[in-house]
């Protein structure tokens, strides 16, 4: 079948099909004399795996590692388990820290009055310096002869 063919039958757009034959996540396709792609069912049903991972959120360096497992029948489920509970604890950090950033916006939110005013304690507090960021020293300005900015300059270590 074509690469449109396959598109359609594993959910995987004949863009992201090309995607993954360049990162090598799926073979070459076998290519006709006229130069078309060429796909089996087995490679349908690799693509349909790909879609279903990363449906599931898997990025393509973990979907790579599952393939290898799925197509290995030596493998260990426990290997397989473990993959997907780690990845079930990273999706669980992440939404943990996106429901902390949600309710941190609909504190502020509810603090801004909203009106024609200009005080807006959203805009306070993306002003404000986190625990993350660095002071850098203020240090005199030095330019070259030219006039050019020294890129020792505390103005440019602030910006790197």
């Amino acid at each position: 079948m074509n690469i449109g063919q396959a598109a359609k039958l594993s959910g995987v757009s004949a863009k992201m099909i090309r995607y993954y034959e360049q990162i090598e996540l799926i073979p070459q396709a076998v290519r006709s004399d006229a130069g078309y792609r060429h796909y089996s069912t087995a490679d349908v049903h690799s693509l349909r795996f790909i879609c279903r991972a990363r449906g599931l959120g898997f990025s393509v360096e973990q979907i790579s590692a599952l393939l290898v497992l799925w197509r290995d029948s030596a493998r260990a489920s426990a290997d397989v388990k473990a993959m997907a509970l780690s990845h079930a604890a990273g999706l669980r950090a992440k939404i943990a820290e996106l429901q902390s950033m949600a309710q941190t916006l609909e504190h502020l939110a509810n603090h801004c009055h909203g009106n024609d005013r200009p005080d807006c304690p959203i805009l306070a507090d993306l002003a404000e310096p986190t625990a993350a960021a660095v002071p850098v020293s203020p240090s005199p300005q030095r330019t070259s002869r030219f006039g050019i900015d020294n890129p020792s300059s505390s103005r440019h270590r602030a910006s790197r």
